[in-house]
């Protein structure tokens, strides 16, 4: 028996897959659990359509989130945190706060869930994130994690330039020297 399948079921197919199952499976199970409908001329070409019909609003849409993954590439996010001993911040940046920095400067809508931000960000310091809008379609952005003062530093390279005494040398000028 051919059936049409209007809704996907495990170990069978997919909706809008034509398969050819037994008869008793088909008119016991399938159907009148509206797993599935006869497949008759009319169902098929229905699904063809409705099939058509579904690609171009994908390819519609992909269209659409393309437009917004290059709006999005490149773009800097700055974040601006209370921070405490070697440039870990108080709290952390997570992926919700990502996604509302963009609402907020872009007026761009993202689901926090499409941000790939795999633990949160909890310490001072630049780092490339990817938003995943669509499969195949993805941007990155740049976020910026910085403390009052505005010192977005690296804290190694902090914490070194912190410890380093200026010692006077050829290259330097003492007081009263001429150029």
């Amino acid at each position: 028996m051919k059936v049409l399948l209007t809704q996907n079921v495990e170990n069978v197919g997919q909706a809008g897959d034509i398969k050819e199952v037994s008869g008793g499976y088909g008119r016991n199970y399938l159907i009148p659990k509206g797993f599935a409908v006869l497949a008759t001329r009319g169902q098929i070409k229905q699904a063809e359509e409705r099939l058509a019909a579904q690609r171009k609003r994908a390819a519609s849409a992909r269209g659409e989130l393309e437009g917004l993954a290059s709006r999005l590439r490149g773009v800097t996010l700055r974040f601006v945190e209370r921070v405490g001993t070697d440039g870990r911040l108080y709290g952390s940046v997570t992926n919700a706060d990502v996604a509302e920095k963009i609402q907020q400067e872009l007026g761009i809508e993202v689901d926090r869930r499409r941000i790939d931000l795999d633990d949160p960000i909890k310490r001072v310091g630049h780092y490339p994130i990817t938003i995943r809008l669509m499969t195949g379609v993805e941007a990155v952005v740049n976020v910026i994690v910085g403390d009052e003062s505005g010192t977005a530093a690296e804290p190694a390279a902090a914490a070194e330039a912190a410890d380093e005494p200026e010692v006077a040398g050829e290259d330097t000028l003492a007081p009263g020297d001429d150029f």
